[in-house]
């Protein structure tokens, strides 16, 4: 059964965000980070994976990242915080 990813990047906790979906976050965490081509990602440097949440229905990740791009900053805040209080890189970069 596939797995599917909704996360969210962003350059610090005061900075910019940027949440996307895929289905392998390791090879997309290496794409956002290698800057090989140009992106919001990379024209911002949101390089840092601070919140990501997995299921196996695309329809869900899909619709939950569409929900989380939606959101105002302070809950995007509060979510991130709730499991990543301290804005660490959950995948840092040495791991990609």
């Amino acid at each position: 059964m596939r797995e599917y990813f909704v996360y969210i990047l962003a350059s610090g906790r005061d900075g910019v965000s940027y949440v996307g979906v895929t289905n392998d976050l390791i090879r997309r965490m290496a794409e956002h980070r290698m800057n090989s081509e140009k992106s919001f990602t990379s024209d911002y440097n949101v390089k840092k994976l601070v919140y990501f949440e997995s299921t196996n229905d695309i329809r869900i990740a899909l619709q939950r990242e569409k929900r989380l791009k939606k959101w105002n900053r302070q809950w995007k805040v509060e979510l991130i915080e709730k499991t990543n209080p301290y804005w660490k890189d959950l995948l840092p970069a040495d791991e990609d």
